[in-house]
């Protein structure tokens, strides 16, 4: 388990490395949907259940199953911030939805991936939203003290967004997730 910590962090700052250098590249190949959906909640789940939590996917069925984009990066993504939800959340649930936001859903024309991510963790205060995506940031240590973590992810996961020509945005509520 320290190992595979330890792998993590040191995997974490070689990407940070990467972005900074401009040498992080997007590859863009067909990819199943489905295979990286089933892969990440079977791992999410896994957490969720060690910790008490109710884990629950709802997607969008019209998403075709097979689409164009850097499928590692796209896990990567999903992967940190379920990661931090299921991190920061002591009871209740985690939800994860997937859908499609602006595009069509015909063959051949382009889609934006909607991921959104919920959870009724311990939430964030409204003064340290800003705070968030910036590296080795961590907030609210008073009461995280306890929770492992780089303050890499959400950094990395803004920044492969940006090269992928995606967002992110949070809305919190501190004390509901």
């Amino acid at each position: 388990s320290a190992g595979k910590s330890l792998l993590n962090i040191i995997n974490d700052i070689l990407d940070f490395s990467k972005i900074e250098a401009g040498k992080m590249e997007i590859v863009t190949a067909p990819y199943k949907l489905s295979s990286l959906l089933n892969d990440l909640s079977n791992m999410i789940l896994f957490k969720a259940r060690a910790k008490g939590l109710d884990f629950k996917v709802d997607v969008d069925e019209t998403i075709p199953d097979i689409l164009n984009g850097d499928e590692k990066r796209v896990r990567q993504v999903m992967t940190n911030v379920l990661n931090n939800a299921v991190k920061y959340t002591d009871k209740g649930s985690v939800w994860l939805s997937v859908g499609i936001g602006r595009g069509g859903r015909s063959e051949g024309v382009p889609i934006d991936l909607v991921i959104v991510v919920r959870d009724t963790g311990i939430g964030i205060r409204e003064a340290d939203l800003g705070k968030l995506f910036f590296k080795f940031e961590r907030v609210d240590l008073e009461h995280n003290s306890t929770v492992e973590g780089t303050g890499l992810g959400l950094a990395i996961t803004k920044n492969l967004l940006d090269l992928m020509g995606g967002h992110i945005k949070v809305e919190s509520v501190y004390g509901e997730g």
